[in-house]
This record gives C-alpha cells, sequence and structure tokens, in this order.
C-alpha cells in the first residue's frame, strides 16, 4: 500500500497516514497522559473515524479533511519540536519571528500532507497492528512500530514520540525506512545554505500556497 501523499515536501508524513475505523475516540475523551501505543491508536483512529462518518470528508473535500486533522490529530503532536529538528542548526540562528514562521508554515505542510494521505484511506478498511512502545534515545523518548494492511499489502510505520509536561506527543514518523526528520533536515540545510533562513520560509510559503490554489 502506497500512501502518495506522505512523502517529503509532498509528504506527510509528518508525515505523517495510517489509520483504522476500529473504535471511534474523540480527541476530549483521551486521556492525554496515556501510554505512547494507546495515545498513537487514538491518534490514528480518532481522526480516521472522523473522516469516515462524515459524508463530506468522504467524498474526498480535502478542505474539511485538513480541517479534521487539525482538530483531531495535531492535539496530538509536538510539531514545535519536529520543525526544530528538521530545520537544524539554523534554527538557533533565525530570529523568534522566522522561527514563529518556520513553524506555521512546516506544520501546515505537515498538516496539508496528512490530510492528502488520509483522503486515500476515506473509503476503504484498513487493519492496524500496535506493537509495544520500544525505549528510544531517552527515558522521554519512545517508538511505536505498527503495521498497516490494506488490500493484501503491508506497510511498516513507525511513530516516534516525546513526553512533554501535557504528555506523550508524536514528533516524527518513518515510513519506508525514511525518518520524516531526517529526510527534511538534509533538504531544509540544502536550501538555507543557498538562500539563507528567509530562503526556506519563502520555499515552505510558495509550497503551500501551491497546495491550498
Amino acid at each position: 500500500m502506497k500512501l502518495s501523499g506522505f512523502h517529503p515536501v509532498a509528504l506527510a508524513p509528518i508525515a505523517p497516514v495510517a489509520l483504522v475505523a476500529l473504535v471511534s475516540v474523540a480527541h476530549a475523551q483521551v486521556d492525554t497522559k496515556a501510554a505512547p501505543d494507546r495515545l498513537v491508536r487514538a491518534a490514528v483512529e480518532g481522526v480516521i473515524s472522523q473522516i469516515q462518518s462524515n459524508p463530506e470528508t468522504r467524498s474526498g473535500d480535502l478542505a474539511k479533511i485538513t480541517a479534521v486533522v487539525q482538530k483531531q490529530f495535531l492535539p496530538y503532536t509536538d510539531f514545535g519540536r519536529t520543525t526544530r529538528l528538521a530545520v537544524g542548526g539554523a534554527w538557533k540562528t533565525a530570529t523568534p519571528e522566522q522561527q514563529k514562521t518556520l513553524q506555521e508554515q512546516f506544520t501546515q505542510l505537515l498538516v496539508r500532507s496528512y490530510a492528502v494521505s488520509l483522503s486515500q484511506l476515506r473509503d476503504q478498511n484498513p487493519k492496524f497492528r500496535y506493537q509495544p512502545p520500544q525505549a528510544g534515545s531517552n527515558a522521554n523518548d519512545s517508538v511505536v512500530g505498527t503495521r498497516v494492511l490494506n488490500n493484501g499489502d503491508e506497510m511498516l510505520i513507525d511513530y516516534r514520540l516525546t513526553k512533554t509536561a501535557d504528555g506523550w506527543k508524536i514528533y516524527d514518523i518513518n515510513m519506508m525506512g525514511a525518518w520524516l526528520i531526517e529526510v527534511y533536515r538534509k533538504q531544509f540545510a540544502d536550501i538555507v545554505a543557498r538562500d539563507g533562513v528567509d530562503g526556506l520560509i519563502k520555499y515552505l510559503t510558495n509550497h503551500n500556497a501551491r497546495g491550498a490554489a
């Protein structure tokens, strides 16, 4: 199964991605302090449930699907951390205003890309298997592996989470052996080296404008 919307620059993931309506879970009903695997399951199944239960999103209305992602999936993420790590060393040299714009534009790219991926699953019935969380680089880092089964095909997707004051948050996704942050870090570094931080902001802004057109 190929989720063509979820890949670098057309991405999404963060990407990003991966879901089934085994249970309907509204964000307000979920324990934000849940274990990493429970949080990933709630995030994934909550958003796909909403998309599959609404006639407008089931019909493929991308704006409506994007709105669902913003409401149902975004609260489970730390895309601020994703942005900082993807921008790399240039983040420290950026002004506060540049940092704010980078995070806004990169988050917009990730959300829309994830919505594009989900639109491909709106009328399908993929099955998901969640592996027990594995320790990451430290006690505040965890990786949850998933197997996505759809129409006889299988895809492995790993979610990396960080522990925050508000509970575990998804900040990186691995699809087909590539971590989202690593892929974007290389691409962003090339743009910054050539055009500076403002050039990266322009690149992201233009990319988002084309996607919204």
